[in-house]
């Protein structure tokens, strides 16, 4: 890893993407991995169906600009997001999106995986309100390849912040995620 490695998670409002950054920068700083991590946010006026985005830094040591300027890794979730924040992705970097919502894939010189997030919140677990979980379970694999935090550390984090009574259906969204993710990586 560099010095840093960027996260954006970018949707609509109502899609989860803030507690998403949240619980990254949550697994981040536990202490089996050992890392710094800063989260920070941004959201439209609206409460739900506005553009909303979050992002977190992770790194070895301390961080001293809290902001993703140029994203290793971006979780786009609609196409508006996709629009507006696809091209920051840092050459090389990883580009996520929602094979649902984001129907023009960007154009950036990253690699793209088109994946059925939204999709698979919906038909296979029955809650969209979980895309944000499954969002992370892909996360959580790019993470793990690029040596910088195993998937259990992740896990924990969900299951510390979660309402209780939901811990088993999050936990199945962040599986679903996962396994996503490693059958294209």
């Amino acid at each position: 890893m560099s010095d840093r490695f960027e996260i954006r998670l970018a949707g609509s409002g109502g899609q989860g993407v803030i507690l998403a950054a949240v619980i990254v920068g949550e697994a981040a700083s536990l202490i089996e991995e050992g890392l710094y991590a800063v989260q920070t946010q941004a959201y439209g006026p609206e409460a739900r169906g506005g553009a909303s985005k979050s992002e977190v830094v992770i790194a070895r040591t301390e961080i001293d600009y809290p902001k993703a300027s140029s994203p290793d890794l971006q979780v786009i979730l609609t196409q508006k997001a996709c629009d507006e924040y696809s091209a920051d992705t840092k050459p090389g970097g990883i580009v996520i999106i929602d094979d649902f919502f984001v129907t023009e894939h960007p154009k950036v010189e990253a690699e793209i995986y088109p994946l059925p997030i939204v999709r698979t919140a919906r038909e296979e677990l029955g809650r969209e309100i979980v895309t944000n979980m499954v969002a992370l379970g892909a996360v959580a694999r790019v993470l793990e390849v690029k040596g910088l935090m195993k998937p259990e550390s992740m896990k924990q984090a969900i299951l510390n912040r979660v309402p209780k009574g939901t811990e088993e259906l999050n936990t199945k969204a962040f599986e679903a995620g996962y396994g996503l993710m490693k059958e294209k990586k």
